[in-house]
Order: C-alpha cells, then sequence, then structure tokens
C-alpha cells in the first residue's frame, strides 16, 4: 500500500484550513487571509527543503553518546579491514 503523501495534497490541504480560517474571520466581522495557492506552494517547498537539510545535517553528525561510541566501533572495524582482519 503506497500511502505517500504528495506536495499537492498539502497545499490543498492548507489551503482547505485558510478558506475555513476565512470564513469564521469574515463571519466576526476580522479581516480575512489574502493568499494564493502558489504563495502556499511555495512556503510547503520551502518548509520541506528546510526539513530536509536539517535532517541531512543532524543524521550525519554525533551528538549523543552511543552515536559516539558507534563512530568508534565503525572506525574500529574499517581500521581491521584495512589490514585484512576478519577477511
Amino acid at each position: 500500500m503506497n500511502l505517500k503523501v504528495t506536495k499537492g495534497t498539502i497545499v490543498r490541504t492548507i489551503m482547505i484550513c485558510v478558506v475555513i480560517i476565512n470564513l469564521i474571520l469574515e463571519k466576526f466581522g476580522l479581516d480575512v487571509i489574502n493568499t494564493s495557492e502558489s504563495a502556499i506552494a511555495a512556503f510547503v517547498e520551502m518548509v520541506i527543503e528546510a526539513g530536509s537539510i536539517i535532517a541531512a545535517w543532524w543524521y550525519n553528525n554525533s551528538y549523543s553518546a552511543a552515536a559516539k561510541k558507534a563512530d568508534r566501533f565503525f572506525s574500529a572495524v574499517k581500521e581491521a579491514e584495512a589490514k585484512g582482519i576478519n577477511k
């Protein structure tokens, strides 16, 4: 089963939320949110890109004690393989 959510689905969901919020704001006589689907799409794309950059940075840097220990273990394995041990 493919449960991937597309950028278009996210944009349409946000647009529905904006419409509902605008209906409520209009009902109470307040200013509505003026936006377009392309502006929402650009914002969603920016959030996805920023999230990807942060995730890549986070997973490529060791912060926890367990991650640092795993790095030391991985280095030891690489050194052992380079010396011909465990081949």
